[in-house]
């Protein structure tokens, strides 16, 4: 199929026409940590001198005064502890950019860092921002999830959504939902698992071919044989089998078909994007990899809560002047469980082959508030390396929401 260009794109809700006088966002470079496991490599590390390298790094290979920065947005969940008093700026201290380059951090959830990228894409389309920074941090293991609840004051939600979803059963935790979302769309164990192990087959694949090489930021982490290098994600299992996923044991619920196999790891790590208006990167003689073609968010089932990637998919597309998924060359849906790209892919008929090629946070893992700018790091350079035309991210989000962008290669 011949794929026409798209036209349209959208800020906030209603769609612009492109070509007239809104700048063009731009990704630059997009760039990350290599994922480290709970309690793994990046251990040691403080999440604010871990998002500091991301940032580091974005202005040394643009080679980019950074006080060209307008803004820094960070996504990041857990803000509590050393991820506490907006991680964001303090990253941009840490990153010895100047003092005058201000820093925020947001949170929708685990989408935290695609929002960031959202509204940093957003904010250059409008004008407000000519060069700015997005991106997030997660350390999971120095703060850990559920860290900013625990010790209160006091419980999320509150009686008035209690009393809204009472007759449901009750909001439940995401565990609880991946396993409603099976049973709704008929998805046994034996599927669940074919899929966490073939996340793991293609990210295997993808490291022995190097081609999460030019995204990842070496850091420095203390090895077995003093300091080393730490450039390859921790997660991945060459040696995963179906056998080996087959023993483990439900999760989240007896008799249940989510296991830590077929769920997304617990990880830190960091990751961040340099989006410019076009005008500003040709100024500065930067060479964009890729153009925002349409962003949306969208709502759902809050109980289920691990389905709104499909109406955010269809809404995206249809502010994309109604490119079809078939358009699409590559597709990123974050594997916080397997039934979520399952019944994702089920429900809008998706070429699988085309998604998470190069595996995903099964395998990759999951540092929450990184995630997001950590696939658009993977998919922007995919992307490159297929001379593939249209990339698409979506993720499910705490709460019943998803983010969904659409991105066109440009170098």
């Amino acid at each position: 199929m011949e794929k026409r260009r798209a036209t349209t794109g959208s800020v906030g809700g209603g769609p612009w026409q492109a070509g007239r006088g809104m700048p063009t966002a731009v990704i630059v470079d997009a760039v990350r940590t290599a994922i480290a496991r709970r309690n793994g490599k990046l251990a040691d590390w403080h999440p604010v001198d871990l998002a500091a390298e991301t940032l580091k790094a974005l202005v040394e290979r643009s080679r980019l005064d950074p006080a060209e920065v307008d803004d820094v947005i960070l996504g990041c969940v857990n803000q509590a502890g050393e991820q506490a008093f907006n991680v964001g700026r303090s990253a941009v201290l840490a990153a010895g950019f100047p003092e005058s380059v201000p820093g925020t951090t947001i949170d929708r959830q685990c989408g935290s860092s695609q929002q960031a990228v959202h509204f940093a894409a957003q904010g250059v389309m409008a004008g407000a921002y000519d060069v700015v920074v997005a991106g997030g941090v997660e350390s999971m293991t120095r703060v850990p999830m559920g860290s900013t609840i625990v010790h209160g004051p006091g419980r999320p939600f509150g009686p008035a959504v209690a009393q809204r979803y009472q007759r449901a059963g009750g909001l439940v935790p995401q565990g609880l939902a991946a396993e409603l979302v099976a049973a709704r769309w008929g998805l046994a164990r034996e599927e669940l698992d074919a899929y966490g192990l073939e996340s793991h087959r293609r990210a295997v694949l993808a490291r022995s071919e190097r081609r999460f090489r030019s995204q990842i930021v070496p850091v420095a982490v203390e090895g077995r044989r003093g300091m080393e290098e730490f450039r390859a994600d921790e997660g991945v299992c060459p040696d995963t089998s179906a056998e080996t996923l087959a023993a483990l044991k439900p999760a989240f619920k007896a008799g249940g078909v989510v296991t830590a196999g077929n769920s997304s790891q617990l990880s830190d790590g960091a990751a961040a994007a340099l989006i410019m208006s076009e005008e500003r990167a040709a100024a500065l003689r930067l060479r964009p990899k890729a153009r925002f073609v349409a962003f949306a968010v969208a709502g759902a089932d809050p109980v289920e809560m691990l389905t709104a990637p499909i109406p955010a998919t269809t809404l995206v597309l249809q502010r994309a002047g109604g490119l079809a998924l078939d358009d699409v060359d590559l597709v990123e849906v974050n594997e916080a469980f397997a039934p979520v790209v399952l019944a994702w892919a089920r429900d809008l008929h998706a070429d699988v082959e085309r998604v998470n090629v190069n595996g995903g946070a099964i395998a990759l893992g999951h540092p929450l508030g990184a995630s997001g700018a950590r696939i658009l790091a993977t998919l922007v350079a995919e992307l490159g390396r297929r001379k593939g035309r249209y990339g698409l991210q979506v993720m499910c989000e705490g709460g019943g929401m998803a983010n969904a962008t659409l991105i066109e290669r440009l170098d």
